[in-house]
């Protein structure tokens, strides 16, 4: 899927900053460390990667709806629907 570099620009950090905080939820489970405090960090973790999933699907929709280069069919908005889905 193309996307525009400079509308993704906030949601590629979005991801960079999820995959950090992942790798601290990870570090936090091995580490022993309170369960609260780890639950907290995988929602913010959880969040970051939903608003980054809708932000980047919905900017893909355009594209995912018309077959501009002919190589694959469009997609059918029972498949976008399953995307959307898949994210919630």
């Amino acid at each position: 899927m193309a996307v525009d570099e400079e509308s993704m620009q906030s949601e590629l950090n979005r991801l960079r900053r999820a995959q950090g905080q992942l790798s601290g939820v990870i570090a936090m489970i091995e580490a022993g460390r309170d369960c609260k405090d780890v639950v907290t960090q995988l929602a913010a973790v959880s969040r970051a990667l939903d608003r980054a999933g809708f932000k980047i699907v919905a900017s893909g929709m355009p594209q995912c709806m018309a077959a501009a280069d002919g190589t694959a069919p469009p997609m059918t908005e029972a498949e976008l629907e399953k995307l959307f889905l898949a994210l919630a």
